[in-house]
């Protein structure tokens, strides 16, 4: 081995990711984004979760513990339903995760010695905040009666207790009696919860990985420029461009979707049209994506780094693998400005709750808005490139 030819080599190398200022600043900043994500992602717990509070009692004791769930850090107590039957709606749409419904006459129970039942609804379409909601739930239910218990008779508000009180009631025994109810997916399996995410990740993965290279390819072969001289129209190029990669990406979707229905049993319980508008509106979103990097990038191996750089992002803050609940408040906006988290809203709504177009308005709005201004912008800029 000749160490001049290989100093020589090496040189080479770095002289050519310099000519590549933006390559090498996307191998910088990768690492980077990748440990700050999953260093605040990863570690923290789930808190202020939407929750709502049914209150059918109306006693002091219900207002304590509605206090109580307000007090908590786990929970976000938003709506105060005139009763049950607003539940569905409120969890259709996702404005609300957990609900606590304290039924009438709850505090005439207890004075009399009974058990007092207590409801705890959860939204079963995340099984990982599901699981850790009814967990939270149950707990402050269980400090809250412990200290109901322990209290004089006729003191005030039990207060909020320190942590590590309170055990678990004893179905049976007099006092708060606290039931779990999971809403959509009673058995809170994870993969109900992943193969709808799975299929709107791997069609935004796929979609942006072949149209990142679908300009630049042909910029690198020397193609693009004869495409100048060529009677096709720009809006003929961009159709022709994009229509086969929208073919494959369809065909995509439905065997990923087929294989999670069929395979894994996740349940299928909304509209079919719902996930199809959903999917389409995606699609657009994620075609514009990818061909804004194709557009912006001058090499294939550039396209490729900038497509891993705005999927991991992407996959860690859209509530595909973490929950938005956990992540810190400063964090949060950001999620809104991800199209993925929208597209699961979406496919989780129509697949596991059985929301329809009223309760996933919101989000079916935003990748409507997403797709747009994304496929719009990059329109615009391939015309403008075969105008030039």
């Amino acid at each position: 081995m000749n160490a001049t030819r290989v100093r020589l080599l090496a040189w080479k190398e770095v002289r050519q990711l310099r000519r590549d200022p933006l390559l090498l600043r996307i191998l910088v900043l990768m690492p980077v984004l990748q440990l700050v994500l999953l260093g605040y992602v990863v570690a923290a717990d789930v808190t202020r979760m939407p929750t709502a509070v049914v209150d059918l009692d109306r006693t002091p004791l219900s207002r304590q513990l509605g206090d109580a769930f307000e007090a908590s850090d786990y929970f976000d107590v938003r709506r105060h339903p005139a009763g049950e039957s607003e539940l569905r709606g409120l969890m259709d749409s996702g404005e609300t995760r957990v609900a606590v419904v304290v039924p009438a006459g709850t505090q005439a129970r207890l004075d009399r010695g009974e058990t007092a039942p207590l409801g705890i609804v959860v939204d079963g379409s995340d099984s990982q905040s599901a699981s850790l909601g009814a967990g939270y739930a149950s707990r402050i239910v269980a400090r809250f009666e412990a200290r109901r218990v322990a209290a004089p008779a006729g003191a005030g508000h039990p207060g909020r207790p320190p942590a590590g009180e309170g055990m678990p009631h004893t179905p049976g025994v007099p006092g708060l009696d606290a039931s779990v109810r999971v809403l959509y997916d009673p058995t809170l399996s994870s993969v109900n919860t992943m193969i709808p995410g799975l299929v709107a990740f791997i069609l935004m993965l796929s979609l942006m990985v072949l149209m990142s290279q679908a300009v630049v390819k042909e910029r690198e072969s020397g193609t693009l420029e004869q495409m100048f001289v060529t009677p096709i129209r720009p809006g003929e190029y961009l159709v022709g461009k994009v229509a086969p990669y929208a073919v494959i990406a369809s065909v995509q979707a439905s065997l990923v979707l087929a294989v999670g229905i069929l395979w894994f049993r996740v349940p299928f319980r909304g509209e079919a049209l719902v996930v199809v508008a959903g999917l389409a509106l995606f699609m657009l979103t994620s075609i514009g994506m990818g061909l804004i990097v194709s557009l912006l990038s001058r090499t294939r191996q550039q396209a490729q780094q900038s497509v891993m750089f705005l999927a991991l992002p992407m996959m860690l803050l859209s509530g595909f693998i973490f929950p938005i609940d956990s992540m810190p408040a400063p964090i949060v906006p950001l999620t809104r400005l991800i199209p993925l988290r929208y597209a699961l809203e979406v496919l989780r709504g129509a697949m596991v709750k059985g929301a329809g177009f009223e309760a996933l308005a919101m989000p079916l709005a935003a990748l409507t808005v997403f797709g747009v201004l994304l496929f719009g912008t990059a329109v615009l800029v391939t015309r403008r490139r075969l105008t030039e």
